[in-house]
């Protein structure tokens, strides 16, 4: 059953990716976590209503850390391609 949270999350990104590219220009950084976590709602919503999973509550927390999860360690592989790191090293 993990693995069907896995595919609706990376479902729900792509479409989410895919509507942002089109319709919004330039969407800043600092919104990014907060588009994950709408993801993670909707993918919580889909698996209620699909019947995925019968705990609400389990479904969002599981959903919203997935979404959340992933949006940061994209975040993570991306700096360390660019050369940057999140905290400057003392």
């Amino acid at each position: 059953m993990e693995i069907t949270y896995a595919v609706i999350v990376a479902i729900v990104t792509l479409a989410a990716g895919a509507i942002t590219k089109a319709f919004v220009e330039a969407i800043p950084d600092k919104f990014i976590p907060l588009q994950n976590l709408l993801i993670g709602i909707i993918s919580a919503i889909l698996c209620i209503v699909f019947d995925i999973e019968p705990n609400v509550l389990q479904a969002f927390v599981l959903c919203i850390m997935a979404s959340l999860g992933a949006g940061g360690a994209y975040d993570l592989v991306m700096t360390k391609i660019k050369g940057e790191w999140l905290c400057k090293k003392l």
